[in-house]
């Protein structure tokens, strides 16, 4: 008791805040303190986040800003030609993330200097999706500076097509067509492509396992959210656009399936052509 009393004393003596030893920054990495400002970000924990996402600016932000003179547009190429410019990802996407915090904490002057400084001084960063692409932390800010200024709830969070998916479901048993049509175009916007890639490799319904089901996770999210926006026009009694999204939904994306969290896959575009059915029916 005595010893940690005279440590206490001794942080207090030397004018050090004891909250410097709340937070394990790792190896110092750019990398590793963006993952745990990520992880700060899901717990909700806004004075970790900007702990990680500070000392990375603090440590990197130079170098990211001398990275970005060098450009004039976003860096192409192989994944390693991106990932040279690995200050300049990271400091982005902890700008983003800080962003967040402060906009799920409603703090929205302090989000939007985070966003716009991102935008100002840290344009062609991109940040890594663990399922496999790069993808641009600037022109999310972009949207949500958008979003702040219009006063619009929808919040598309970690732009994950799960996240998304997610929204979307929330919005229709809100009964918020707009809000629904809102998440499912940001779906088909930014994961079309790969849905349509992952359909046109199948003949049949993936079945092996969970594990394989879920690897079309793209295919999957944008069949359900199809549905989901063809669900929301029906009870909104606009029935030749809940049509018209139905039948993309059967043509294009078929083998699309949907997890029930009672444990089990269910097929949208099955459903979407009982629902065509019973519309023409009418």
């Amino acid at each position: 008791m005595k010893k940690l009393l005279f440590v206490i004393g001794l942080v207090a003596c030397l004018g050090l805040s004891t909250n410097v030893y709340a937070y394990n920054f790792g190896d110092f990495r750019s990398e590793t303190l963006t993952a745990k400002a990520w992880g700060a970000l899901a717990s909700g924990d806004i004075e970790a986040v900007l702990a990680y996402t500070n000392k990375n600016l603090e440590l990197y932000g130079d170098q990211a800003k001398d990275m970005q003179k060098l450009l004039q547009a976003y860096p192409e190429g192989s994944n390693d030609d991106i990932f040279a410019y690995w200050a300049l990802n990271d400091v982005a996407t902890s700008l983003f993330i800080q962003g967040e915090a402060y906009r799920k904490a409603d703090m929205k002057e302090e989000a939007e200097e985070a966003y716009k400084t991102l935008l100002d001084d840290y344009t062609y960063g991109q940040a890594w999706d663990v399922k496999g692409w790069f993808w641009k932390p600037a022109e999310a800010a972009r949207e949500k500076l958008a979003l702040l200024e219009s006063g619009k709830s929808v919040d598309f969070g970690d732009y994950t097509s799960a996240f998304l998916a997610t929204q979307a479901w929330k919005a229709l048993k809100a009964e918020d067509t707009e809000s629904v049509v809102t998440y499912a175009d940001k779906v088909l916007e930014l994961y079309q492509s790969q849905a349509v890639e992952m359909q046109d490799s199948l003949t049949e319904y993936p079945w092996e396992s969970n594990e394989k089901i879920f690897s079309y996770w793209a295919l999957n999210d944008v069949g359900t959210v199809l549905y989901i926006k063809g669900e929301a026009l029906k009870k909104a009694g606009q029935t030749e656009e809940a049509v018209e999204i139905y039948k993309d939904l059967v043509d294009n994306y078929y083998y699309a399936q949907c997890w029930d969290p009672n444990g089990w896959f269910w097929k949208p575009a099955e459903v979407a052509q009982q629902a065509l059915s019973d519309l023409e029916d009418l």
